[in-house]
């Protein structure tokens, strides 16, 4: 059976005047894949990604998340999408409760259903004795663990995470990871960047942008055949740097 495609993606350009940061790129996601969006800083994958979220109109080519078009359903792809942003985007002057109901308030949810999610969500975090702190009180690990089971909310099909683990050590980092093979093995897919290569690692493929291109794009382990290396940093210091 031929899996069920959540991104389709063709020609997608995106220019800023006399400079182009994303030059017709062209790639699938299928749902359940958790889907690695690597590349150096200025590569333009944060570019691509607000395309993708609805944000950023694309100059020229088409998109579609879960079968919205990203250039006539922006605010749809918005509400049918889960995105956490790689500065932490909870409120630090709010407790742990009062911004899983903001967000299940921006997402649509009624009372009834933000009542059960933040019960739901709490015990599974085991938050429930901390749930009226501060946000801000939270160490960044735990911050990050929240912001991720709060764009999960409305239980979308897809959840964008822009460098989810910036910063975090890397037991937090693994416990991560872990939520997000949970959340991939109920079938949501994931789509992430990330400038961990050892994270690239966990993803079951990887497309890398260099200067606004996709150079390569497949499953980790094909890409280290592909280079003759043994690790993902090895492939991108490859691709980015020409490092022979």
């Amino acid at each position: 059976m031929e899996k069920e495609k959540i991104i389709e993606v063709r020609d997608l350009t995106k220019e800023f005047g006399d400079f182009t940061a994303v030059k017709s790129i062209s790639f699938d996601v299928y749902k359940g894949e958790i889907f690695g969006f690597l590349g150096a800083n200025g590569a333009g994958k944060t570019t691509a990604m607000k395309m993708l979220i609805g944000i950023s109109k694309p100059t020229s080519g088409s998109a579609t998340v879960s079968h919205l078009d990203v250039f006539t359903q922006a605010d749809e792809v918005k509400k049918n999408i889960g995105y956490m942003s790689q500065k932490f985007s909870m409120y630090d002057d709010l407790t742990i409760k009062e911004n899983i109901t903001f967000f299940g308030g921006i997402y649509g949810l009624s009372k009834m259903q933000i009542k059960e999610k933040t019960k739901i969500l709490l015990e599974d975090l085991n938050l429930q004795e901390v749930a009226n702190q501060l946000v801000g009180s939270l160490p960044l690990g735990w911050k990050q663990k929240l912001a991720f089971s709060v764009a999960l909310l409305h239980e979308p099909k897809i959840v964008f995470l822009d460098e989810p683990t910036g910063g975090v050590d890397p037991i937090t980092r693994r416990q991560f990871w872990e939520l997000i093979y949970a959340e991939a093995h109920k079938g949501t897919t994931i789509f992430v960047t990330t400038h961990y290569m050892d994270e690239a690692e966990y993803c079951d493929r990887v497309s890398i942008m260099v200067e606004g291109v996709i150079e390569a794009l497949n499953t980790p382990k094909k890409l280290k055949e592909q280079f003759k290396v043994n690790s993902m940093n090895e492939v991108f210091l490859k691709i980015a740097r020409n490092v022979e």
